[in-house]
């Protein structure tokens, strides 16, 4: 893929302030979404700045050689909400979210260690790629259902909360986005095709807005997509500092109240089994992500800067993230993606989104107008984002001979475990579809990778 900014490449500053809010548009929904899910007063604003710290910390162990942003983890919602369900308070929980993230982080960082000493050639041989292609495919795959359910969903919803458009026109408002984001990226100038994605979700919400305004003044609930709550939060008290800077209230604030309430060990304990097996988990898709942000840029990370320095920047970035947000961290699909269709793979846009993330945490109508951003319209971005993850593991596929029966039985049984959703619950953990599949497909490729030539 030829790139149209390389990794140490440092765009203009007006361009890198756009890209940097183009990155952060691709990763903000899903980022602010975990605290929302795990609930028990989590602040999303300031899973933002967790997130924007987490990705400098990242970034710095990386040297500045990998272009991925750091996001909330979706793989520890059951984690997170096993902290506070053994809590004896919300202070104690929040704790626990501090802890679990350390003890997740140092998975990451005893790994690191492993690999330092013993090298990633054994990454190579456990998962060519053969096995790692597919699963890569799987990952965006994996995301495909939750971008056609936004795609038709909008974001005005009744008591019950339901939303009141109807399908039909939701999905005209993501096809709108999914039309502009690729003709930008197709027929766009240089610059056009560097941001279709602020195009296409600047475009969609024009849609709803002109859609939802129609609706108020004709009193047609069907077409109304675009919700004006979040805007409306902001003046509920009437207009001051708080409608436009706001102080999030971080983790570690609200932690510290469990220091004097006292902490069981067995509630330490119960952290632990919550979190650490998750983390190997985690790691399976910390390689594949890797692995493909590496097959985008042509340059392999897990060699230069290194598995080790991977592994220590988002273990540490997690660990940093939470302290502040509560949400442990993980490289983001959206932000790979984001590199792959716009051909920008610029560190410096990655910083430059961090610092913005930082930034915006304090900004309560930045914050508001991303939370207006109706699920329709970053449904549209999705389906062009998690079809190019797909897409990469797929070109990694394309070296592959699949005439070869013990080749294409691994790629078989990786693309229909994950496919199909093949999850293990062990009590409290769950091992995700990804890595269900990856395991199975690392499997089949030892029990076959000596057989015969063909």
């Amino acid at each position: 893929m030829k790139l149209i900014y390389q990794v140490e490449d440092k765009p203009k500053f007006g361009e890198l302030i756009v890209f940097a809010i183009q990155q952060l548009l691709a990763i903000m929904a899903a980022t602010l979404v975990v605290p929302v899910i795990v609930g028990n007063g989590m602040e999303p604003a300031a899973a933002l700045f967790g997130a924007g710290v987490g990705t400098l910390v990242y970034v710095f162990f990386t040297r500045k050689k990998s272009p991925v942003f750091l996001g909330s983890s979706f793989a520890f919602l059951g984690s997170m909400a096993a902290a506070f369900a053994g809590a004896s308070s919300v202070a104690v929980g929040y704790f626990g979210l501090i802890m679990g993230a350390i003890f997740a982080g140092l998975v990451y960082v005893v790994i690191a260690l492993v690999v330092k000493l013993v090298g990633v050639d054994w990454i190579d041989k456990l998962m060519p790629a053969v096995v790692i292609g597919p699963t890569v495919a799987i990952i965006g795959l994996s995301l495909a259902g939750n971008a056609v359910g936004d795609i038709v969903t909008g974001g005005v919803k009744d008591a019950e909360g339901a939303a009141l458009a109807s399908p039909l026109v939701a999905l005209l408002c993501g096809l709108v986005t999914l039309g502009v984001t690729m003709a930008c990226s197709v027929y766009g100038k240089k610059f056009g095709k560097l941001i279709p994605f602020i195009f296409g979700i600047l475009a969609g919400y024009v849609v709803a807005a002109i859609l939802t305004a129609i609706g108020n003044a004709a009193g047609i609930d069907s077409i109304k997509v675009l919700s004006t709550e979040p805007y409306k939060a902001l003046v509920a008290n009437g207009v001051g500092l708080s409608t436009f800077f706001t102080l999030p209230t971080f983790t570690f604030m609200t932690a510290f109240g469990a220091f004097s309430e006292g902490i069981d060990g067995g509630y330490i304990l119960t952290i632990f089994a919550a979190y650490v097996p998750v983390a190997f988990v985690v790691f399976a898709e910390h390689i594949a992500d890797h692995k493909n942000i590496s097959s985008i840029i042509e340059k392999d990370l897990l060699k230069d800067p290194g598995l080790h320095r991977t592994l220590l920047g988002d273990g540490i970035g997690s660990m940093v993230g939470a302290f502040f947000g509560g949400c442990p961290n993980t490289t983001y699909g959206e932000s790979i993606g984001c590199v792959a269709i716009t051909k920008n793979a610029s560190v410096a846009s990655i910083i430059a989104a961090a610092i913005g993330a930082i930034l915006i945490a304090f900004v309560a109508p930045f914050v508001a107008f991303v939370n207006s951003i109706p699920s329709c319209v970053m449904g549209g971005v999705c389906m062009a984002l998690y079809g190019f993850i797909a897409v990469s593991g797929l070109k990694m596929v394309q070296a592959v001979d699949l005439n070869k029966n013990k080749n294409l039985f691994v790629v078989s049984v990786i693309l229909i475990a994950g496919i199909g959703g093949l999850t293990l619950n062990f009590g409290s953990v769950t091992i995700t579809s990804i890595a269900c599949a990856l395991i199975l497909g690392i499997l089949t490729n030892i029990m076959l990778k000596n057989g015969p030539e063909e």
